[in-house]
């Protein structure tokens, strides 16, 4: 039985390849809507409409278990899914969930009151629609208590990245992390809050220094999987991986295998 993953473009691809590494016995059916992609400029309702579509579509597939791994998708679509009941023995997840995990050093089913964390000061960077849904700092006050978070919209990097200019994208990199010090000048721990931003990782810690930590969800999401799935053998399969887009198959493969540096071929949805 495969893993869905679900991302709006290419940027789940980071955290497929994490999971792929983590859990190389399990099958996964990833899904990009590139047809609709960027997810980030789009109004929630959109969003939310878009996502439901491609999760059922991953269900259709065979896979019950559903990675959201797309932050915006996460943040307008995954509460809200949740809470209107999703079919029997259906699930969806959030990549939220293991950064706050990180964050705050407690397990999500831990229902405890919010405490104090040992980092105070947070920087996240993210997709307009993420920073505007302000869905990481509800979640992240479930938990802890007494942490700033200071949000900086990343415009234009997505786009950078998934066309492959990575000197246009160290720019925008370099000139958000500027933005963001000048609201929040000494951030302790940052979180890149966009499933493309790990290609980028070293450009945000170069820029944000070596005394800021930063948190990035590939390999997060990655061990949060493992985790779960020791609690569902069943889930486990042959190592298999299918790729799927609502955009041109054929473009989608070749901007693919740039992103990640292999041989990666989608069919259509």
């Amino acid at each position: 039985m495969a893993v869905g993953i679900f991302d709006s473009g290419l940027g789940g691809l980071t955290v497929l390849n994490a999971a792929q590494k983590r859990l190389p016995e399990v099958d996964f059916l990833y899904l990009g809507d590139n047809a609709h992609a960027p997810y980030g400029v789009r109004d929630a309702d959109d969003v939310y409409g878009l996502t439901v579509k491609a999760v059922q579509r991953l269900w259709d597939g065979g896979c019950d278990l559903v990675i959201l791994a797309c932050n915006t998708a996460s943040a307008a679509a995954l509460r809200r899914m949740q809470e209107g009941g999703l079919p029997k023995g259906k699930r969806v997840l959030g990549v939220f969930v293991p950064l706050i995990e990180a964050l705050t050093e407690r397990r999500w089913g831990d229902n405890s009151p919010p405490r104090e964390v040992a980092v105070k000061h947070v920087a996240l960077f993210a997709t307009p629609a993420t920073v505007a849904s302000r869905a990481f700092q509800r979640e992240l006050a479930f938990r802890a208590i007494g942490v700033d978070v200071e949000a900086q919209a990343c415009g234009g990097l997505v786009d950078a990245i998934e066309e492959g200019d990575m000197i246009l994208a160290e720019a925008l990199v370099r000139s958000h992390v500027d933005a963001l010090r000048r609201k929040m000048p000494d951030p302790q721990a940052a979180i890149l809050g966009c499933t493309h931003y790990p290609l980028m990782e070293q450009v945000f810690q170069d820029a944000l220094g070596p005394d800021v930590q930063v948190f990035s969800q590939g390999d997060l999401v990655a061990e949060s999987l493992a985790d779960y799935l020791v609690r569902h053998p069943d889930m486990q399969g042959g190592g298999q991986s299918g790729f799927l887009t609502t955009g041109d198959p054929r473009k989608v493969s070749d901007q693919a295998t740039q992103f990640l540096r292999r041989q990666i071929t989608f069919c259509a949805a």
